[in-house]
């Protein structure tokens, strides 16, 4: 057992990403009875919705799953009655500030993670009392440090700075890049990209086979003005790329960006209009399976490469 297995009581120091669009029920509690830890993805659920779903993943695993909690989100005081009023055990919470709801969900007996992407930050969700952290590289999909620090650089120097249990995110979804991450100091690993493209992901088709046809240079950090995102370069990408070349006002952004675009992109399956969101490592995935295989293959390469390390001479 190392500190993660035990903080969550799993088998293997696989975390899922509780990405919007992607991660529901299905997905999560595929995860935890793969033996890593589910995470429900509460940004793009309203409140009844999000019960829905953690009351399905209580049928579907009895293993220990967790809610993933964007704190910037209008409805959060909603969400957060709905994990405690529903006894879910595990929330990871991101983009915001981890001193607000913290205590609360502690004096809940919840155990807490916070998502964070500089030392800085990783310090003050330490400070607020979280259980472990997860430190997430620039190169992740979806919503991202505007530092631009990468996975490398990044678990290495928070490793340095804090005493709880350090989760590595952003760019690993291979048993190498795992068994990477825990030598430069991870106690787990958080993976996205890779359960976007899983049988029970809750994404649209055309999404997870996009996923599959992204190579290397084909995302790109953009919108830094209003929360930094990692998109698939496609029609909706190059039409901000257009508008920036314009030097737009903040508003002129959100026009662009709408409503429920990431939405249209991902759970809707629209290529041209949608936001699509995957972290650099999609072109490393080349197929679409069931959570069970993609773990099974992990943890296979994993032990593999930790094998092979120690025939490494110089």
């Amino acid at each position: 057992m190392n500190k993660i297995t035990q903080l969550f009581n799993i088998k293997y120091p696989i975390i899922q990403g509780g990405m919007i669009w992607n991660s529901g029920y299905k997905l999560a509690s595929a995860v935890s009875n793969s033996g890593g830890l589910g995470l429900i993805g509460a940004g793009s659920m309203y409140p009844e919705v999000l019960r829905e779903h953690i009351q399905k993943c209580k049928i579907a695993t009895s293993k220990p799953f967790g809610v993933n909690v964007p704190l910037l989100y209008p409805n959060i005081e909603e969400i957060i009655n709905v994990i405690v009023e529903e006894g879910v055990k595990i929330v990871f919470t991101s983009a915001g500030n981890p001193k607000i709801w913290t205590p609360f969900l502690k004096d809940k007996g919840i155990t807490v993670v916070h998502v964070v992407s500089s030392t800085k930050f990783a310090i003050k969700a330490q400070e607020a009392g979280v259980d472990a952290v997860v430190a997430e590289g620039f190169e992740a999909g979806g919503h991202n440090g505007r530092e631009e620090t990468t996975t490398f650089t990044l678990i290495p120097m928070v490793k340095e700075q804090i005493s709880i249990p350090l989760i590595a995110a952003g760019g690993i979804a291979t048993g190498r890049g795992m068994l990477a991450a825990i030598i430069l100091g991870a106690d787990g690993v958080q993976m996205g990209s890779r359960f976007a493209a899983s049988v029970e992901s809750s994404s649209h088709e055309n999404f997870k086979k996009k996923i599959l046809e992204t190579k290397e240079g084909d995302t790109q950090l953009t919108l830094k003005e209003l929360a930094p995102v990692r998109l698939i370069k496609n029609k909706f990408y190059q039409d901000l790329q257009d508008l920036y070349s314009k030097c737009p006002s903040t508003e002129e952004l959100k026009i662009l960006l709408g409503r429920a675009r990431a939405k249209k992109g991902m759970f809707e399956g629209n290529l041209v209009e949608g936001e699509l969101e995957i972290g650099q490592i999609a072109g490393l995935i080349n197929d679409i399976k069931p959570v069970q295989e993609i773990i099974n293959d992990i943890i296979r390469e994993f032990e593999f490469s930790k094998t092979n390390l120690n025939t490494v001479n110089f």
